[in-house]
Order: C-alpha cells, then sequence, then structure tokens
C-alpha cells in the first residue's frame, strides 16, 4: 500500500513537472518571438556615409556588429543626457562613454568594443529623455563604425508647436480698425481647457479668442441665445485660435460633452447695459 503510495505521488509529480515544463517552454518562445519581431537590423538605405541611423521607436531592440580591436560609437541624441549605462556581460566587452560639442549641441557618444569573435550580449542606455536598448554581436572583422538614430516623434511635436506659433501670430482677420474694437465682454461659466480667454467685436464681426491648446483639442459648437434665452447655432469659421462669427451677439454659449457637458457663457456687457438702459 505504501508502494503504490509512492508510485502515484511520483507520477502527480512528473506530471505536474511536465506541465511547468510545457508552461515554461511556452512562454520562452513567446518571449523569442516577441524580441524578434522587435530587432531592427542594419538597412543599406539606413547608411549614412559609415553610421547606420537608425529611427527610434520605443521598445524596439537595435542590432550592433563589433569587432575585435575596433572601436563602435553609439551617438546619442544632441543635449541628452545619460542616466545610466548597463551590459549584459562586462566581462568580455569594453564599454564606455565619452562627449562631443559643446552648450546645446553637447552629444554623449557610448563607445564599445569586444575582446574577441562569437559574443552575443545586449546593452541598455538609460538617459533622461528615453531608453535605448541594444543587441550587440561580434564578428572575425565586421564591425559597424557607428550608429545613431533619428527621432519621428519629436519631429512631429516640432511641426505641431510651429503650426500652432504660426496659427497663434496669424492676423485674425484682415482690415481691423483697432480703435473701432470693444472687448468689453464677459466670460463665465465653466472652467474647460478650452475656455476662451476673451472676445471682442470690431462693431461688424465677434471674435473669440481660445488658449493655444485649441488646435490640437476637440473644438467646442457655438450657440447664440436669442431674446427668449433659447440656443441657436450660428455661422462662424475658425482662423487659428479664433472664433470669427460674422455678426454681433447679446450673449452665446460653447458646449462640449455628454453627459457632464462643459457650458462657458460669453456676455456682451454694452448690449446688456443698453438693455438695462444704464448705456
Amino acid at each position: 500500500m505504501i508502494r503504490q503510495t509512492i508510485v502515484v505521488a511520483s507520477l502527480v509529480t512528473l506530471a505536474l513537472s511536465g506541465t511547468a515544463d510545457a508552461r515554461g517552454a511556452g512562454a520562452a518562445s513567446r518571449v523569442a518571438n516577441a524580441n524578434r519581431a522587435a530587432l531592427r537590423e542594419p538597412a543599406r538605405a539606413g547608411f549614412v556615409q559609415a553610421v547606420q541611423v537608425y529611427p527610434y521607436s520605443e521598445g524596439a531592440l537595435y542590432r550592433l556588429f563589433a569587432a575585435p580591436e575596433r572601436v563602435t560609437d553609439i551617438a546619442l541624441q544632441p543635449g541628452e543626457a545619460i542616466t545610466s549605462v548597463a551590459a549584459g556581460d562586462t566581462a568580455r566587452w569594453t564599454v564606455g562613454d565619452t562627449t562631443s560639442g559643446s552648450g546645446s549641441g553637447k552629444r554623449v557618444h557610448i563607445l564599445v568594443k569586444p575582446y574577441a569573435s562569437g559574443l552575443t550580449t545586449n546593452l541598455v542606455i538609460a538617459t533622461d529623455r528615453r531608453v535605448y536598448r541594444l543587441q550587440l554581436e561580434s564578428t572575425g572583422r565586421t564591425a559597424m563604425a557607428a550608429l545613431s538614430w533619428t527621432y519621428p516623434q519629436d519631429e512631429m511635436l516640432a511641426l505641431q508647436r510651429q503650426r500652432e506659433a504660426d496659427a497663434a501670430a496669424a492676423p485674425v482677420a484682415g482690415g481691423l480698425a483697432v480703435d473701432r474694437l470693444r472687448f468689453d465682454y464677459r466670460i463665465s461659466g465653466d472652467k474647460p481647457a478650452w475656455r476662451p480667454t476673451r472676445a471682442f467685436d470690431d462693431g461688424r464681426q465677434t471674435f473669440i479668442e481660445f488658449p493655444p491648446g485649441i488646435a490640437v483639442g476637440e473644438a467646442p459648437p457655438l450657440f447664440v441665445l436669442g431674446q427668449d434665452g433659447q440656443a441657436e447655432l450660428v455661422n462662424y469659421r475658425m482662423s487659428g485660435r479664433h472664433y470669427v462669427v460674422d455678426r454681433l451677439f447679446g450673449a452665446a454659449e460653447l458646449r462640449l460633452g455628454g453627459k457632464r457637458q462643459s457650458v462657458v457663457r460669453i456676455t456682451s456687457q454694452a448690449s446688456r447695459r443698453r438693455e438695462t438702459g444704464h448705456e
């Protein structure tokens, strides 16, 4: 009876062990597949002279080929500062750093060199802007002289900021007579991110000025309030970060949202004074 119990226990242990091994093999396979999919290899179109230029993407792995007695230069973005550098194999790889340039053009260079061919390891470079993850491989002769990155996301943000600046600097409308502008409008109600900074008119058109972020966010529709307090849509157009309304109004509302709607009211103080007979 004791022997049977031991045999059964042994079989259960083997079964559980086999299940755990299968789970581990499956997980390891998924990790390997993910790493292969994330790996970026040197491409002919990516070389600028002897420098391989990779487009930076968060989470990607970048291949670096090195060779004994040759130093490969990893050039970071100008102005970027190192937080830490870690290599998987520090016994058979030399990793150092230096800088070039000065001021805003100062640039960090990570220098790597293997002691022998046929070695593989990884390198992680953390900076104040991002993290670089590299797969290092040493060959008998072939070594990359240098590698660096382009930064598509940074470039898109720079273009977006430039467009916003250009839009903010653009004139609201042509032919505006400065001496006829009236700024006596009151803005009240909720305080969403898009809340206007001011409103004014030139006796013919009304202009509603928004913060710069209106260029990238959702713009609220404008409703003019009639004498009975009922809201009605009005024709207007966007010019830079201004709404241009081809009429004057006593009161209007900007509304955005579903159940928890944000409402901002714009009231002409001059119109209110006329209604109360205080003008």
